[in-house]
């Protein structure tokens, strides 16, 4: 079975867009993972935390893996490039989220689904809005504005926005 997803991706310590180019790249290594597309990346300030700002992205990802084994590969992917947690939200080389896979919706305390803030951060909705824009194709979900995604995007990014986080595209 071929399960779609979208993965966060973020980096606030060292050469941030060549970790997230790096982890892309990981992504595209993987067996399990057939097909691997990209936002652009956003430069965002840190949200509930503090340290340099981030680079983020979103990915739109197809695999064959289950979600628990995906979120293990994203975990072996950012130890891999140095990521270390030292407290929660601590500044990291590389950070990797499943925010969506296919329709579920899991309270697991290992991997909730959907990811639980993402539709509060306007960093990870931007990219994610401009990678739905670009996709032909999405899973099917019952929702008011988009099949896979269960909010309105661009109302949740004005709801971001209006808190004061930052949000600029920079590749």
């Amino acid at each position: 079975m071929i399960n779609k997803a979208y993965i966060g991706l973020g980096s606030n310590l060292g050469e941030s867009e060549n970790f997230l180019a790096l982890a892309l790249a990981d992504l595209r290594q993987a067996t399990a993972i057939t097909t691997v597309q990209c936002s652009s990346f956003y430069r965002s300030s840190p949200v509930d935390s503090s340290g340099p700002d981030y680079v983020n992205a979103v990915a739109f990802i197809e695999t064959t893996l289950s979600s628990m084994a995906l979120l293990q590969l994203l975990q072996k992917i950012e130890l891999a490039h140095g990521r270390e947690r030292p407290y929660r939200n601590a500044p990291r080389t590389l950070d990797l989220d499943v925010l969506l896979f296919n329709d579920d919706v899991s309270q697991d305390p290992v991997l909730t689904l959907p990811h639980p803030r993402m539709h509060l951060r306007a960093f990870v909705l931007e990219p994610l809005q401009e990678l739905v824009q670009q996709r032909a194709q999405l899973p099917t979900q019952e929702t008011t504005t988009d099949p896979f995604i269960p909010w309105d995007l661009t109302a949740c990014i004005t709801e971001a926005r209006e808190t004061g986080q930052y949000v600029e595209r920079i590749v």
